[in-house]
């Protein structure tokens, strides 16, 4: 059969005619399911959901059948707790049925933020410091001390404050600042045993303070500082050795027990020969 015999066979047009017939119809139904399902044509505006807590905005978000969820949360100090901030897509813009919208609110609980150290930093350095921190300079209580405007504790609440410490943004720290040696003086207590913070506690409840504090080697992390406690001290809880108000301990630490008992024997063997002299 010849190719033009071909192409006048009526069969050959009729199933040409029948498979594009399906084609269109197949379209058509792609086209109008796909309508249906993006709600072409339906969108409406979206509401302004800003100002409003979660559980406000519950209601008036199944009303206008979107759905949302919180993505992030921040700190405002002037706006009410757990509100909405932000959302997207914006207030006003056109949506469709079941869009996902994206929400920021103010966070519930106050911002925390870290107590810096502002031990022997200069006060100007140290109100400097807690700005950035988004902390301020509370009471300055000045004690005796070899140096004069340098920071020697800090306190929050009327209490020692260890670096590191969350406290609310805006907190007030208040400071012990040195003032300069006095004439006065006081006996030299004694700190050994006692972790640094509870060292430096006790030193400043007689008007001293800590100067050097030397760790053992084995000290490697902040944990084995803190747990650390002193075994020797300079200088000594001697009977009759007095210090002028404001000056300083040096303390050694460590987390070996046994030199506790090594520094109590040669405490022991000190008095001794001093009872003998006299």
């Amino acid at each position: 059969m010849s190719r033009w015999k071909i192409l006048l066979n009526k069969t050959i047009w009729k199933h040409v005619g029948i498979i594009t017939g399906i084609s269109i119809v197949l379209l058509i139904l792609v086209f109008s399911f796909l309508n249906i399902y993006t709600h072409h044509g339906q969108s409406r505006p979206l509401p302004d959901f800003t100002g409003l807590t979660e559980v406000q905005l519950k209601s008036l978000i199944k009303k206008s059948k979107v759905r949302y969820t919180i993505i992030d949360s921040v700190h405002i100090d002037n706006a009410p707790r757990g509100v909405v901030i932000e959302q997207v897509p914006k207030a006003g813009e056109r949506v469709k049925k079941n869009r996902l919208v994206f929400l920021t609110i103010n966070a519930w609980t106050e911002e925390q933020v870290a107590v810096p150290n502002l031990i022997d930093y200069s006060l100007r350095n140290a109100k400097v410091i807690l700005e950035s921190f988004g902390l301020t300079a509370g009471e300055l209580v000045y004690i005796p001390s070899e140096y004069t405007n340098l920071v020697l504790g800090q306190h929050y609440k009327g209490k020692p404050v260890q670096p590191g410490t969350l406290v609310p943004k805006g907190t007030t720290i208040d400071l012990l600042i040195g003032r300069g040696l006095s004439s006065e003086t006081t006996s030299v207590p004694s700190l050994i045993g006692l972790d640094l913070a509870n060292a430096r506690r006790m030193a400043q409840g007689v008007y001293l303070n800590i100067g050097a504090t030397i760790f053992d080697e084995d000290i490697k992390t902040t944990g084995d500082s803190i747990k650390a406690f002193v075994w020797k001290q300079s200088p000594p809880a001697a009977p009759g050795f007095f210090l002028n108000l404001g000056a300083s301990i040096d303390v050694w630490l460590t987390l070996d027990e046994s030199k506790l008992l090594e520094n109590n024997d040669d405490s022991e063997t000190d008095s001794s020969f001093e009872d003998e002299i006299l």
